[in-house]
């Protein structure tokens, strides 16, 4: 075990500027799992997330020459922001290098604190090359947000308290994963002391970076993560935090964005607070945890990491939470297209409570209903609906963990277009910045025919855009490098059965008549 960071946190000097966060009894949550579970409310701290400790330790520890050069940080969020105040704090000039992408609210926040901020690039990565380039240039001390000693101590300190505050051990400490800082911190502290905890790290299923280290047994870069939980979209673990997670870390649980999203809806119900997304990802986690292992009667400890969220984001999570506890389900329902079929579908339903009902007519011969159906009983309530509807001889199929069903059909269901050949379906995030769109197209030029485009922005840094557009076989390689060397996320969703269903063009509305 590690025991120089032992030293190092019980050595860390934070708490003139660091707050000492409650650990707070979640009452209802505790109530609906039947264990005792503890919230650390590190957004309760000055700037809202735990960030603040670790930026603090490293800056306070700086030599005297390097505070009087200055620090730089490369950070689109709540890095940023702990940074920038511990600056301030003691007086030291700092600059931060944030991608364009990044939201006025935290580009501000930042600079309220005295810090200069340089937009650059549409990335994190981006932002992090420029600003080692202008570390060197300026000679400035480079605050890395995670993979630095004095700053996985900084978070360390909550281990610390979790074991002062909490009377006697916990059975296991649920914490949220980006670049492993805020894990190695709490773990190295609390297995030391308790080797029986159980810490578990938390990811989501779209950035299991920690998951994939842990069972490629090194360091993996992912090409590609899910920027839902921005806070802990981080492409590959760091090299120290990943050393120490390998001594300490029991396991590893994987959440998806609807967990997320009801995670935060517990947070809100126990607390009357909201928690970021990233926030939220240690109380999802625990909560699949328990339900996994049929856990009762444990003490459990979630770090509810920070609260920095858009208001504008609230939207797309209220949507999403009721799929997160299992409330609703999303079904497509084939049913005849003749007078009263409707009528007698509405009847099968009986005095369900019906959350959306989208209905177009296809052909002569049948139609399409994507409806939404409130769940009292989650899981076993969905597949007595489901077992009902097949047994009145309807062709049913469970929408609810379709991601583009969720994304963009539902907002969309409008009928097919039957004069659309060789569509190709595709699912994008686009930078949040002026001009990404218009750079999109003008590079696809005259090259191909964009023949269906949804867009929806939910407060992040990214947009989700759905884009139909008709290739033909021999144009599909060309196509699919034009989309490498854009540089965009993408996914293809031609063979995705909501699109298939509700919105393809005419070979594939062909196939659905034939079949």
């Amino acid at each position: 075990m590690p025991l120089a960071y032992i030293e190092k946190i019980l050595r860390a000097q934070i708490y003139d500027l660091v707050r000492e966060t409650p650990l707070d009894k979640a009452k209802r949550l505790s109530g609906r799992l039947d264990n005792q579970v503890f919230l650390k409310r590190e957004d309760l701290q000055p700037v809202f997330s735990f960030k603040l400790r670790g930026a603090y330790n490293k800056i306070k520890n700086l030599s005297e020459a390097e505070k009087t050069a200055g620090v730089i940080a490369a950070s689109a969020g709540n890095h940023a922001q702990g940074v920038a105040l511990s600056a301030k704090r003691l007086g030291i000039k700092a600059l931060i290098v944030m991608p364009k992408t990044t939201p006025p609210i935290k580009v501000e926040a930042v600079r309220s604190h005295g810090a200069k901020a340089v937009l650059f690039g549409d990335s994190y990565d981006e932002a992090y090359e420029h600003s080692l380039i202008l570390a060197k240039e300026k000679g400035l001390t480079f605050i890395h947000p995670f993979d630095d000693p004095d700053v996985i101590a900084g978070q360390g300190t909550i281990g610390m308290e979790i074991v002062r505050q909490h009377q006697g051990p916990p059975d296991a400490i649920f914490i949220p994963v980006g670049g492993g800082g805020l894990i190695a911190g709490i773990a190295a502290y609390v297995k030391y002391l308790y080797p029986q905890v159980k810490i578990i790290g938390v990811e989501p299923e779209d950035a299991p970076t920690l998951y994939r280290a842990l069972e490629s047994g090194r360091r993996v870069n992912l090409k590609q993560v899910g920027i839902f939980a921005d806070g802990v979209a981080v492409r590959i673990i760091g090299k120290e935090t990943f050393r120490l997670a390998r001594e300490t870390v029991d396991e590893v649980v994987l959440v998806s964005t609807d967990e997320i999203c009801a995670a935060i809806k517990d947070v809100f119900d126990d607390t009357r607070t909201i928690a970021e997304p990233a926030g939220a990802l240690s109380i999802a986690g625990l909560k699949k945890y328990v339900a996994r292992n049929e856990i009762r009667g444990q003490k459990l400890v979630a770090i509810e990491s920070g609260a920095n969220i858009n208001f504008d984001r609230l939207r797309h999570v209220a949507e999403r939470a009721e799929l997160g506890e299992q409330k609703e389900a999303l079904l497509a329902v084939e049913i005849p297209e003749e007078p009263g079929s409707f009528l007698q579908f509405c009847k099968t339903l009986g005095r369900r409570s019906i959350t959306e009902f989208n209905y177009r007519y296809a052909d002569s011969q049948q139609a399409h209903v994507f409806v939404g159906v409130e769940l009292n009983d989650g899981a076993n309530q969905r597949d007595e609906l489901l077992k009902l509807l097949g047994d009145s001889g309807y062709r049913v199929i469970d929408m609810t963990d379709n991601e583009t069903a969720k994304l963009h059909i539902r907002f969309m269901v409008g009928g097919h277009a039957p004069g659309v050949v060789n569509e190709s379906l595709f699912r994008f995030e686009f930078p949040e910045r002026p001009g990404a769109l218009l750079m999109f197209l003008s590079e696809m030029g005259k090259r191909w025919n964009i023949s269906l485009f949804h867009y929806r922005n939910h407060g992040a840094a990214y947009g989700l855009v759905l884009l139909g557009v008709q290739i033909d076989a021999g144009q599909k390689k060309e196509f699919k490098q034009f989309l490498k060397e854009l540089g965009y996320a993408y996914q293809e969703e031609t063979d995705n059965l909501a699109y298939r269903l509700f919105a393809c063009g005419g070979e594939c509305l062909d196939k659905l008549s034939a079949g």
